[in-house]
């Protein structure tokens, strides 16, 4: 499937989620006075999203990987804020807390490591390089497999 916008993509869909889910964290009592603490892993779990958001728009494959890895180093760094919370004692309360978000960072990093391989691996270049040109190419191989799926299902029916 292809995505027309940021907002429809499942792993930007989870990384708001995650920087909701930090935000509700960082609102409870054992975050009070500990405010480059709280914005530090604030801002990292937005950086998720953000990078996502920007390099989909900048409409060339190498921009989406640069912010894609970006995106990555965040939700990393979240995840190795959340392991610092796990052993402050102030945050014993929150264990539950940490450890979901742990889990769930670690899934945006699993995503983006996959799509940042599929990404490496194709030809694309990007939304900026695609002209009326390489749309007639692109849209006569997909004729050319249409066809030769319905030939191949031809040729089971027969047999």
């Amino acid at each position: 499937m292809k995505y027309e916008r940021f907002e429809d993509l499942p792993v930007w869909q989870a990384a708001i989620e995650l920087a909701v889910a930090v935000y509700a964290m960082t609102d409870k009592p054992a975050f009070a006075k500990r405010y480059s603490l709280k914005d530090q892993i604030e801002r990292a779990s937005v950086s998720v999203s953000n990078n996502i958001a920007e390099g989909f728009e900048r409409g060339t494959k190498e921009e989406l990987l640069t912010f894609l890895y970006i995106a990555r180093g965040s939700a990393g760094e979240v995840r190795s804020m959340l392991c610092l919370l796990g052993k402050i004692p102030a945050f014993s309360d929150l264990k539950s807390d940490v450890t979901n978000l742990k889990s769930s960072a670690e899934s945006i990093s699993k995503q983006l490591g996959a799509w940042i391989r599929s990404l490496r691996d194709s030809d694309h270049k990007g939304e900026r390089y695609v002209n009326e040109k390489t749309r007639r190419v692109e849209r006569a191989a997909q004729d050319r497999r249409e066809f030769l799926e319905k030939l191949e299902q031809i040729r089971r029916d027969a047999h």
